[in-house]
């Protein structure tokens, strides 16, 4: 301990207590840095995880629908020709395409940007905004 932490703050100067004051602010703010850090590496590597099972899920799910579709183009091949069978299982898939670009053309259509953060711009007062003059 030094001469000046040893005595009590009525005894210490204002730069003593300010720079004090200052080194614990920067420790602390490191150290909030640091577990926020360690955090987020844990919580990323969750994700990660997550992401890649999710990425086996869907080629699962692909899996699936691949081999139900030729289970189906089969089973159809029984009381019909390879090639009709083949066309009906197309046509089935060219449905739910359809279907599915139509709900999402929908969504899209919905999407509106930032129209929050727009409006809080126009209130930002003229004299705040860059110069936009021809200089």
């Amino acid at each position: 301990m030094t001469t000046t932490e040893s005595s009590t703050p009525a005894d210490r100067s204002f730069g003593d207590l300010m720079g004090e004051v200052t080194r614990d602010m920067s420790t602390l703010v490191r150290q909030e840095v640091e577990l926020a850090k360690a955090e987020l590496r844990d919580e990323a590597k969750k994700a990660g995880k997550a992401a890649g099972m999710f990425g086996g899920a869907g080629f699962a799910g692909y899996m699936v629908l691949l081999f139900s579709s030729i289970a189906l183009w089969w089973g159809l091949s029984n009381v019909m020709d390879q090639g009709w069978a083949a066309l009906i299982v197309a046509v089935l898939w060219a449905v739910v395409a359809v279907a599915m670009f139509v709900v999402a053309r929908g969504q899209l259509r919905e999407v509106r940007g930032l129209s929050r953060t727009a409006e809080t711009v126009k209130d930002i007062p003229p004299a705040l905004k860059p110069d936009t003059g021809g200089y």
